[in-house]
């Protein structure tokens, strides 16, 4: 199976095959725990400086965890902007932050820390991908949880 959305993110322009979504530069394993706000804050320093985002966006994507919490289950968080933070995303992209340890989400521990931005309605597009990526096979996620091959990963979302 093939996500149409992260694939058609191809850029045509440079020889390399990577997906504008997401970048092999964007993925980061092996990171000691952190509580969830910081977490969150390299998620969104990560999308800022790829060129994702402005850095406002950071403080939107902190604003959406205190409203609603943004762990989606099977090990997993997405933190992500909300409303007026769309004004602050320049073009789509996601970010994975792999913690090894977890990080306290509330109560439940995430292994993966999927910052994302979405210009229009794509953040639609992008968490329904997640969600299938990660609710298909635990086994997948488990992998993804402790894995330190960073193709791995950007395999799994960009040609799963």
């Amino acid at each position: 199976m093939s996500f149409g959305f992260f694939s058609s993110f191809r850029n045509k322009n440079k020889k390399s095959e990577e997906n504008e979504v997401l970048s092999k530069n964007n993925i980061k394993v092996g990171l000691k725990a952190v509580d969830k706000y910081e977490a969150i804050k390299m998620a969104g320093r990560l999308l800022a400086e790829s060129g994702y985002v402005d850095e406002n966006y950071i403080d939107a994507m902190i604003q959406r965890e205190d409203d609603l919490s943004t762990y989606m289950g099977n090990g997993v968080a997405i933190p992500h902007g909300v409303g007026r933070a769309k004004e602050f995303i320049k073009k789509s992209g996601l970010v994975v932050l792999q913690f090894p340890e977890g990080i306290d989400f509330g109560g439940e521990n995430a292994y993966l820390v999927i910052g994302i931005a979405g210009v229009g309605d794509e953040h639609l597009n992008i968490l329904s991908n997640i969600a299938t990526i990660i609710g298909e096979d635990e086994n997948t996620v488990s992998i993804l949880r402790d894995t330190e091959d960073v193709d791995y990963i950007y395999k799994t979302f960009t040609e799963f």
